[in-house]
């Protein structure tokens, strides 16, 4: 299959990417956890581009998203756009991805670099973020409480399991994730805590019954001094406002 999936990606650069230095080929096909829909993740690399773009296609069965850089814009999405965002996907596309036709230098180089960036980490909270994600979590937890209906209870779940996954992961000092990648990034950090965050949210979505996550939730707090709602105050920015 690894071969398939490499011929594959040298006729797509053929048609579509002429003059490209290195592809990486990522995601779940890659790592054998790929399904009947599940997409090909190509970073496509040349030594110099007008500007960094992304696109989707389809390659015979397969669909497929592009990330077409140079080294300064892939550097820039590494450094400006995914590190502040606590989530680094470009960076483990790269870290991951096989080397398209093959490794060399200039694939090398740029692994390094994203090696380097997982292994600084996200840049670390501080109180100010930690009190607006508490203060975010308690009012979802509130709601999920006495839901008024089970499709708000189905709505203010799925807003809480990202939130309370960013700041289980942030909190802490480690890269997050988002949408369909937290459970796997949860399972690779903790697998026992994984399975319960994982199972509570099946019951809440399944049955109705939000016990499981807001205990949850409570616990992910406690190390940060629990729900906040009374008292939290945040000011936004003074230039926020129009002449």
């Amino acid at each position: 299959m690894r071969n398939k999936l490499i011929a594959a990606v040298e006729e797509i650069c053929v048609e579509k990417y002429t003059g490209a230095e290195i592809i990486f080929l990522a995601g779940s096909i890659v790592r054998g956890e790929g399904t009947a829909t599940s997409d090909f993740d190509l970073v496509v690399m040349f030594r110099s581009l007008p500007r960094a773009y992304r696109e989707s296609f389809r390659f015979r069965q397969w669909p497929v998203e592009a990330f077409v850089h140079d080294p300064d814009t892939l550097k820039y999405f590494f450094l400006e756009r995914d590190k502040p965002s606590g989530v680094p996907s470009l960076a483990t596309m790269v870290s991951e991805g096989i080397e398209v036709p093959g490794p060399n230098e200039f694939s090398r180089s740029l692994k390094k670099l994203a090696e380097s960036v997982l292994s600084d980490g996200p840049p670390l909270w501080n109180q100010d973020d930690i009190d607006r994600s508490r203060y975010m979590i308690t009012s979802l937890a509130d709601d999920l409480k006495e839901p008024r209906s089970a499709a708000e209870s189905a709505a203010s779940g799925a807003a809480l399991f990202e939130v309370l996954a960013m700041h289980y992961f942030r909190s802490r000092g480690l890269w997050s994730a988002k949408n369909k990648m937290i459970p796997r990034k949860l399972s690779e950090t903790d697998p026992d805590f994984s399975e319960r965050f994982v199972s509570s949210f099946a019951d809440l979505f399944q049955t109705g019954n939000a016990q499981k996550v807001i205990k949850i939730a409570e616990d992910v707090l406690a190390p940060d001094e629990g729900w906040l709602f009374e008292g939290y105050t945040s000011f936004a920015p003074k230039e926020w406002r129009s002449a």
